[in-house]
């Protein structure tokens, strides 16, 4: 991936871009243009339909489609004789994607990226698609742009019905109605049910393939399994972490994981690295690792924040946003080894190392290479193989070196270095979960870099948040999930440092939402900011999908806040944007993970946890090792006027730990195993 420094007369428009998505597009023969006025305006100007084509940076088929059809002179001289033609960089314009995507949807296609959507001049969408090879994509713009022209009544009629059926209110569309949601553990019993059903018993997961990794879905069952002791439960989330790690989609010899796996086993993944998986999953794994302590568990969670550091960190302490999966235009060439590379790198172990990771003469993936992977552990691969564990993890920590220090000499994969608000919001919220798990100061000290980072180049004087950064520039309105990622990222800092500038700075940012992005008609928030580029539907995020839906996540967060300030509108608001979906939990269990999260919480007693005294954060840590997950940990060495540390004070001059229930506390103690026994 190259980014062209100057402008350049053979260049398109997109030269002026920051979105590394965009400036590979810069030298294409399509006269391509950014979203913005400008293009909107001249499909107006010279009444042409416009070509709106939308992908992202680490998409392997957005590079097959480029290359087949933006870069055909023959077929960019049809595109730019029709239409205007506009590219989108889906992260940065999630709002756009977003519409379109529903569209496509809505004319009985299947979505994905490339998503090509055809819109009229004033927007709105009549037909589109994802990839076209190169001559079906010429006849379908000739056709397009015959019907555009032969048929512009029929065209626009067509493309007003698809437009107001879009712009539909998602309340009305899901019947979304208010209903009391007195709690019954049965609810739960019958999500987990529908979601055993699909279960892969074998290899974890859920029995298809691709199979995702889907982090929100196994955080809800470690929690299910907290509060019914389903054995079940856990056993599916310790078989499908286990072999997470264990398999190809796992960066073995680097750290990180590839967007999802190809296959049932967790093999051969699509070789793309995005930030939000990766912060996710450093949060599942952590928090595994506090249930279950299963070392494996810790080892991922220290490989992927090693990786995390030296790959995708900023020097100003931002995260950038993926790694592709292409390099030297072949997709995973960076990632995999031939045999025949063993022997010349590792000649003394060659034989033990193909054996760990299933590497063959003949390969398990193209051209003879090998996706490096394992199938058991160490203990056990140590025990079969007549070593001890330790000297297994010697041998195989010096010829990782090896390994990588050779990959690193190769041409790498492209870098998308942009930075995403919501995105580091994740990585940010992993890296604190890391911390609680395993105090580990390495963890802390890159997350208080993160989130200064977020507070001094994307947040505004006014608790605005910005989308985007990159090269000292910060140009697009947050969104809603930025907002929702960012403050849950913040409350759980301060559960670590105690720093109270954390929590206002979230409290800030939620009321800024408040003010900004909520319908108090319909009782939820808007995706965009009301002062935001206005498209032609205003949408709601309702359903979890790879990451949590943006309305649950703040809910998530006004929950926490209200209990952390006594505040019984954020509360109240949590509770309503609940019972608006609440009908729909058990029928749609696979999208509704984080609201069954905070089903949870809203439903069961939050611990409200206050240490008080000069040990409060010793105490702390001790705390947070422990999984107990619906409780909201509050500290101070002195003084504070928060609700629920004001009027607690230490007794017999020790640091003393306070464990609440609705502002009813047990007796104060002084240990973190008192404590512990208390919440229990």
């Amino acid at each position: 991936m190259s980014t062209p420094l100057n402008a350049d007369p053979a260049a398109n428009a997109l030269i002026k871009s920051s979105s590394p998505y965009l400036l590979q597009h810069a030298y294409n023969p399509v006269d391509w243009y950014p979203w913005g006025k400008e293009a909107l305006s001249k499909a107006i100007t010279e009444d042409k339909p416009i070509l709106v084509s939308i992908g992202y940076s680490a998409c392997h088929w957005c590079h097959v489609m480029e290359k087949e059809s933006f870069e055909n002179d023959s077929i960019a001289a049809v595109m730019n004789k029709y239409f205007v033609c506009i590219k989108v960089d889906r992260e940065e314009r999630p709002d756009v994607d977003q519409i379109y995507m529903d569209a496509v949807q809505a004319m009985g296609q299947n979505g994905g990226w490339p998503l090509n959507v055809f819109l009229t001049a004033e927007q709105k969408p009549f037909y589109g698609g994802t990839y076209f090879p190169p001559e079906a994509w010429r006849r379908l713009l000739l056709q397009i742009a015959e019907v555009y022209e032969q048929k512009r009544d029929d065209v626009e009629s067509s493309a007003q019905q698809l437009t107001e059926a879009i712009a539909t209110s998602e309340v009305i569309k899901y019947g979304l109605v208010d209903k009391d949601h007195q709690y019954s553990v049965g609810v739960l019993d019958n999500l987990y049910e529908k979601m055993a059903q699909h279960f892969d018993t074998v290899r974890g997961g859920f029995n298809r393939a691709p199979k995702f990794p889907m982090p929100g879905q196994w955080s809800l069952l470690l929690r299910y399994y907290q509060i019914t002791k389903n054995p079940e439960a856990l056993r599916q989330v310790e078989l499908t972490l286990k072999e997470i790690a264990l398999g190809g989609i796992n960066d073995q010899v680097g750290g990180g994981f590839a967007r999802y796996s190809v296959d049932k086993d967790w093999l051969v993944p699509h070789f793309e690295k995005m930030l939000y998986d990766n912060g996710q999953l450093l949060s599942l794994y952590s928090e595994a690792y506090s249930a279950t302590h299963t070392q494996l568990f810790k080892e991922i969670v220290y490989q992927t924040i090693a990786w995390l550091e030296t790959e995708m960190m900023s020097e100003e302490g931002g995260f950038y946003a993926a790694l592709d999966a292409d390099s030297e235009g072949e997709e995973g060439k960076y990632y995999v080894w031939s045999s025949a590379e063993l022997d010349s790198l590792i000649p003394e172990y060659k034989e033990l190392v193909s054996k760990y990771y299933n590497i063959t003469e003949e390969g398990n993936w193209e051209h003879g290479k090998n996706i490096l992977h394992r199938r058991i552990t160490d203990a056990h691969f140590a025990k079969e193989n007549n070593l001890e564990e330790v000297e297994l993890q010697s041998i195989i920590s010096r010829t990782n070196k090896i390994l990588l220090d050779a990959r690193n000499k190769r041409i790498r994969p492209g870098l998308d270095d942009k930075i995403l608000s919501g995105w580091n919001g994740l990585a940010l919220k992993g890296l604190t979960d890391a911390y609680k798990a395993f105090g580990e100061a390495k963890f802390l000290s890159l997350a208080l870099t993160n989130a200064e980072f977020i507070k001094t180049k994307l947040v505004d004087t006014n608790f605005r948040l910005y989308r985007n950064y990159k090269g000292g520039k910060a140009d697009i309105n947050g969104y809603l999930e930025d907002y929702a990622f960012v403050v849950d990222a913040y409350i759980s800092l301060y559960e670590v440092t105690f720093d109270e500038q954390w929590l206002s700075l979230a409290q800030s940012l939620t009321a800024y939402c408040l003010q900004h992005f909520y319908d108090d008609h319909e009782k939820l928030f808007f995706y965009t900011d009301d002062s935001s580029e206005a498209l032609i539907a205003r949408k709601k995020e309702i359903f979890d999908n790879v990451i949590p839906a943006s309305n649950a996540q703040m809910a998530f967060n006004l929950y926490q806040l209200g209990i952390i300030y006594d505040n019984k509108q954020y509360t109240g608001i949590s509770r309503d944007m609940m019972a608006k979906v609440v009908s729909m939990l058990e029928s749609e269990s696979a999208y509704l993970y984080q609201w069954a999260k905070l089903y949870i919480y809203q439903n069961t007693p939050t611990a409200e946890i206050a240490i008080i005294g000069p040990e409060a954060r010793v105490l702390m840590q001790s705390l947070q090792k422990h999984y107990s997950p619906n409780r909201i940990i509050m500290g101070a060495t002195k003084a504070s006027d928060l609700p629920l540390l004001k009027d607690k004070q230490m007794l017999s001059e020790k640091t003393t730990i306070y464990v609440c229930y609705n502002k009813t506390c047990k007796l104060p103690v002084h240990t973190a195993e008192e404590a512990i026994t208390q919440l229990e």
